[in-house]
């Protein structure tokens, strides 16, 4: 009954894990207090390098008293022109002028402002942007959102017009420049939205001076602001290629010291551009129109420093390092796309000849210096994006060559890394380097998450604050590592364990890793949460052995349905501007607008599938994996035979990277990443099985979880390794069954376990077929029951008895080792001389055994 039970109540661990990682939400002690009125103040291009108190003294002083943040000035259109800045801001939600821009730059656009009545304007065009946004842009913003929101506004210069407009082209009160005492227009509607000007020169000192207006301008708008209200300062826009983060103020009562934030940013001081609309009702108590917001209202957080010089060197540092982390990440992530594809050629002849053949006859072994370089280079190649992401712990974009100091930084950890992988204890072991290089890039992943995500945050392989899509957690390629490297850690621990323990491990493991996904403290990815739960429901599910089958398969796909619903109600029962991903998407299903999001997702698919480097790696690993690793000659099978927790945990990582990839909007970004961590340990354990793919085994030691069928030195046919099997019977299938198995497992390649001169293990485990006929990879990918399962265990319980003797499910279970087996189920001790007596403690199984008496690598 608890066998039968064992599913049902795994299931409901990993979604209680999940649910409880999800549902709850961090209280950051932030506050939004209210204000009677609010000017918008925007100067696009202005950042935060042109402030200073010599040349702006206004922004400096206003920095001091206020809060400040970074913004992300992320529109319809790369780069966000200072058109599509004002329109977005007006439309709170991603918008872009019609019209071609050749050269991808910032043209001049020329924008049509009417004054048929001398009060207000009117924007012959606005209609015509409405339509093209709403119908031919993929998220369905409404221009003039902002200002249909409140009774009246007033807009101060062309682009303030733009964000001002109503949909039908409508501004309540205009004025095209500033006046000298503005406190009569300012005080005339409860919104005032002032554009002071552009800085966008690349000279310096016309740079500086076009700041120095812009200052002067916001000095005479302070000057004359309405009592109790709140003063917005925001660089709305880029002004060329690239992007860059810009300059955001908030002063007014309440707004004092502390840094900026939002729900849509989750971290201190990143505010969106989209951000400012909901901002503005939220202070003026007025409600957000349904479905026309995207963004969140700002808020402040108290963890400023406070020396200002230090506060606004932190946002332009940030900026430095984003700026520097677009040029670094192409280049990194096609070299590692290039040295995985080289590699992949290279170890594909290895593997051929991996195999060391019993007879005189076959090729040449490769030698062993080569075979341990290639080693080291797989370890390295595994350890590249870890070692990446540790590099952003170093300034590296603060030099004048920051592409080379990254390479740099990124070389030495990864031969640190590599070096602490090669000399860690157990390394010799067929499975030490995969459970090394796994812990290290869970570790790394892991560290930072917990710590805040500081490096993955604008970091070469985290996530970009000027692409705007993610600023807190868990990045895609960081999941994508840590999802694999999780999975991987769980399935080599589990295999040290009994197999009746195997799936609790895994789930332990497992359940630690979709809290830290998915809990809104640490990863805040809700649907690398429950892409990761999938995950390690079917690795549970086939830990122990054997296929996965329609019930396992049912059990996975219903804890992750369970944690979706879950966590869905959850979400919806939220207030609106504290969901998460999940809840407005269902929310936008429900008022009609879900087929944007899912449009946008899908376009966001299509265009990473096309233009990401991470998709040649995934898919080069998917060959390798496939066309070479798990046909008969390349070992994975082997491989996945003897160690079927591995098994276990390379299948989860394949169903949670794949799902959090096309769910999450990112192809197979996701899949690359861990395929660049999990390929390399793939072919390095491919490469180890093969090469002892004849050797012979003692006797385990019978102490529980200790080395069992070790390999002694001295060579495949030395005495200690238990020397040819030469001609004497072995009994009627048995070859010893020792102290560490249930029954008989071994026996040589003929019927009656004859070994006849050969290995015992080429009849069961090699390449050639047992008796029946069957090769020993349709054997080994059996899982219970089947040779390659584990060749020696528990045969004579429940395995298969072909020619080459009992073949049991259960080879490998360090867990089994420790138990003595039962006199009636243990065969001979030893094997039977013709003419003499047992010649006792050697057995020639067909593998060596895995987990705690891994083979030693040479």
């Amino acid at each position: 009954m608890l066998r039968r039970l064992t599913p049902v109540l795994l299931t409901l661990v990993v979604v209680a894990l999940g649910i409880t990682a999800l549902a709850a939400r961090p209280d950051n002690g932030t506050h939004r207090p209210g204000a009677d009125f609010v000017v918008l103040v925007g100067a696009a291009g202005l950042r935060w390098d042109d402030v200073d108190p010599e040349n702006t003294p206004t922004l400096w002083r206003m920095a001091e008293q206020g809060a400040i943040g970074s913004l992300s000035v992320r529109s319809a259109h790369r780069p966000t022109c200072p058109v599509d800045g004002w329109l977005t801001l007006g439309a709170g939600n991603f918008a872009a002028w019609p019209g071609a821009r050749p050269g991808g730059g910032c043209p001049a656009a020329g924008v049509t402002v009417e004054r048929p009545d001398g009060i207000g304007a009117n924007l012959p065009d606005q209609p015509s942007v409405v339509a093209h946004n709403q119908e031919q842009l993929a998220w369905g913003a409404k221009p003039g959102a902002l200002a249909e929101s409140v009774r009246c506004s007033v807009a101060v210069g062309p682009g303030a017009a733009v964000a001002a407009a109503r949909p039908f082209g409508r501004v309540d009160r205009y004025a095209p420049t500033l006046p000298e005492n503005p406190a009569e227009l300012l005080g005339s509607c409860v919104l005032s939205i002032v554009d002071v000007g552009t800085v966008d020169d690349d000279d310096p000192a016309v740079r500086a001076a076009q700041a120095r207006q812009a200052d002067a301008r916001l000095a005479r708008v302070l000057a004359a602001r309405p009592p109790r209200s709140l003063v917005l300062v925001a660089g709305v826009s880029d002004t060329d290629t690239p992007a860059r983060l810009h300059v955001a103020i908030a002063d007014g009562p309440g707004w004092t010291g502390g840094w900026l934030t939002s729900p849509s940013t989750a971290r201190s001081g990143y505010l969106q551009l989209v951000d400012l609309a909901p901002t503005v009702l939220a202070v003026l108590d007025r409600p957000a129109p349904e479905r026309a917001f995207v963004g969140r209202p700002a808020v402040t957080a108290d963890d400023r420093p406070d020396d200002l010089r230090a506060a606004i060197e932190a946002p332009a540092d940030a900026d430095r390092e984003a700026a520097a982390q677009r040029r670094v990440a192409g280049w990194f992530f096609t070299l590692l796309a290039a040295a995985q594809l080289a590699l992949s050629v290279a170890v594909l002849p290895m593997l051929r000849r991996a195999r060391r053949h019993a007879g005189p006859h076959g090729p040449e072994p490769v030698s062993r210096r080569v075979v341990a370089v290639v080693e080291l280079l797989l370890i390295a190649a595994a350890l590249a994006v870890p070692a990446a992401l540790l590099a952003d712990a170093v300034p590296w974009w603060r030099g004048s060559h920051a592409g080379l100091w990254y390479a740099s930084v990124t070389a030495l950890l990864v031969v640190g890394g590599t070096a602490l992988v090669r000399f860690s204890p157990g390394h010799e072991r067929t499975l030490g380097p995969l459970g090394a290089v796994a812990g290290l890039a869970t570790l790394v992943v892991g560290v930072d998450v917990l710590t805040g995500s500081r490096l993955q945050l604008n970091g070469v392989v985290g996530y970009s604050a000027l692409e705007g899509g993610r600023y807190a957690g868990l990045g895609t390629v960081g999941l994508g590592v840590f999802v694999a490297g999780s999975l991987l850690c769980g399935g080599w621990l589990a295999q040290r364990f009994r197999k009746g323990w195997r799936p609790m491990v895994m789930v332990a493991v497992g359940g630690l890793a979709v809290v830290i996904v998915g809990s809104p403290y640490l990863g805040a990815d809700s649907i690398g949460a429950i892409a990761l739960t999938a995950g390690v429901s079917v690795a549970a599910a086939i830990c122990t052995g054997g296929w996965l089958t329609v019930s396992r398969l049912a059990w996975a796909t219903m804890a992750a349905l369970a944690v979706t619903i879950g966590f869905a109600l959850v979400d919806l029962g939220r207030p609106a501007d504290e969901r998460g991903s999940l809840g407005r998407f269902l929310a936008a299903l429900g008022d009609g607008t879900g087929g944007l999001t899912v449009h946008r997702s899908g376009d966001s698919n299509i265009q990473t599938l096309v233009n990401s480097p991470l998709t040649v790696l995934a898919l080069a690993g998917a060959a390798l994996v496939w066309l070479a690793l798990l046909q008969p000659w390349g070992g994975l099978m082997r491989l996945f035979g003897i160690y079927p927790a591995i098994r276990a945990a390379m299948a989860g990582a394949g169903v949670a990277v794949g799902l959090g990839g096309v769910l999450g909007g990112s192809a197979l970004d996701v899949a690359g990443a861990a395929a660049a961590l999990v390929v390399p340990m793939a072919a390095l354990s491919a490469l180890r099985v093969l090469d002892h793919s004849t050797d012979r085994t003692l006797p385990d030691s019978g102490r529980p979880g200790g080395e069992r069928d070790a390999v002694p030195p001295g060579g495949p046919d030395s005495p200690s390794r238990g020397g040819p099997a030469g001609d004497g019977a072995a009994g009627d299938g048995a070859a010893g069954g020792g102290a560490g198995g249930d029954g008989a497992a071994g026996g040589g390649a003929g019927g009656d376990g004859a070994g006849v001169g050969r290995p015992a293990g080429d009849g069961l485990a090699d390449g050639g077929a047992d008796g029946g006929g069957r090769s020993a990879a349709d054997r080994l990918a059996g899982g219970d029951g089947s040779a390659g399962d584990c060749p020696v265990g528990d045969g004579a319980g429940g395995g298969r008895l072909d020619d080459a003797g009992p073949v049991g499910d259960g080879a490998g279970d360090p867990g089994e080792a420790g138990e003595p087996a039962e006199p009636d189920r243990q065969g001979h001790v030893g094997s039977e001389a013709p003419n003499g007596p047992p010649v006792a403690g050697v057995r020639v199984p067909a593998q060596p055994t895995p987990a705690s008496s891994e083979i030693p690598a040479g």
